[in-house]
């Protein structure tokens, strides 16, 4: 069962930063997951609308200059990563799972996504697209054939790969409190890998894999890889 750390060791590391991502693949996760917003100034990484939690300044992110959200210090000292940045500390050979929080322009944003990629030198294969906005999922499809789409989804659908099959998906990404032992099945039998957020309990990480799953989403990857090892 795949382990992707969840905004990077954000346990022990603040939340998508450079640290806790480098610190994520020094725990041998086998991926990490972070979430993106397309700003004018270009991708950065970052969960919140709003800057208060993190960075403990007034407003929302997507009005903030690009050079003020550069300055921002989001704990301990680290700043707000461009996707770019982030990409370069994915280790050879390990998974990406790349959340779309906010997204102007398809276009640009496959444009200036597929730059990074190249840049930083990792695989499309181990390059997974999710949201919760399926319209935005589609639209990258239709223009990037390659990527693979994680259909994201906090719900259990009465048809529970409907999303996942209208997409063209290449996963199911759910909710732990909407899993079960039904669904996963199903969904691994319609074809789907199934990824599961978020998950810090061994006892969970056991019921996962017994059940099939393919891989987890957490905030300890160190944990995660002791629970299961």
């Amino acid at each position: 069962m795949l382990i992707f750390a969840h905004r990077g060791a954000s346990k022990a590391a603040p939340e998508n930063t450079l640290k806790a991502f480098r610190l994520a693949f020094e725990q041998h996760a086998d991926g990490i997951e972070f979430d993106t917003y397309q700003h004018d100034g270009g991708i950065v990484v970052f969960h919140d609308r709003t800057l208060k939690r993190r960075a403990r300044e007034p407003g929302y992110l997507l009005d903030a200059s690009w050079q003020a959200l550069r300055e921002m210090d989001i704990g301990e000292g680290e700043r707000i990563p461009t996707l770019s940045e982030t990409l370069k500390c994915v280790v050879d050979n390990k998974w990406c799972n790349i959340e779309i929080k906010h997204l102007n322009d398809v276009d640009s944003w496959v444009e200036d996504v597929k730059q990074a990629v190249q840049e930083s030198g990792i695989s499309v294969d181990k390059l997974l697209i999710s949201s919760f906005n399926h319209h935005w999922l589609h639209a990258i499809a239709k223009r990037w054939s390659k990527v693979k789409i994680g259909a994201l989804s906090a719900s259990y659908e009465l048809d529970c790969t409907a999303s996942a099959r209208a997409l063209n998906a290449y996963s199911v990404n759910i909710a732990l409190d909407a899993v079960d032992k039904s669904f996963v099945h199903a969904a691994l039998r319609d074809g789907f890998d199934v990824f599961v957020y978020t998950v810090d309990e061994p006892r969970d990480m056991l019921m996962l894999r017994e059940w099939g799953v393919t891989g987890i989403f957490t905030n300890v990857p160190d944990t995660a890889l002791k629970a299961l090892s």
